[in-house]
């Protein structure tokens, strides 16, 4: 895991969400990250169906962000790793987006993309 992860999430942001339809991407998905979570995380008492459920909503949510990513001038930081890979992802969607877009970045990167 990267030190400083959220600080470095953050200072990267918002070079890489300029583009409306990224931005769009990203508010129409992430609740169906965060729903694919919960599900994941609350399957142990669920049932194994709310695991599957989870994990095809969490990549579905990232396949099509990793699409919005393309439409950006600045590609995202390759990964360095499977452990990169998962704190990246769960930092972003569960904190780093939620400060991005309640702390008004994303308004911003809205305005700005005009």
């Amino acid at each position: 895991m990267r030190a400083n992860l959220l600080h470095w999430q953050r200072e990267l942001y918002d070079d890489g969400h300029r583009d409306r339809t990224n931005l769009l991407i990203h508010l129409a998905t992430w609740p169906l990250f965060v729903g694919g979570f919960v599900s994941l995380v609350t399957s142990p008492v669920a049932g194994w169906p709310f695991a599957l459920a989870g994990l095809v909503a969490m990549a579905g949510a990232m396949a099509l962000q990793g699409r919005g990513h393309r439409q950006e001038t600045t590609p995202p930081v390759p990964f360095e790793g499977a452990g990169d890979v998962v704190s990246r992802i769960l930092a972003e969607q569960l904190i780093t987006f939620p400060r991005y877009l309640f702390g008004g970045g994303f308004a911003r990167a809205w305005r700005a993309a005009r």
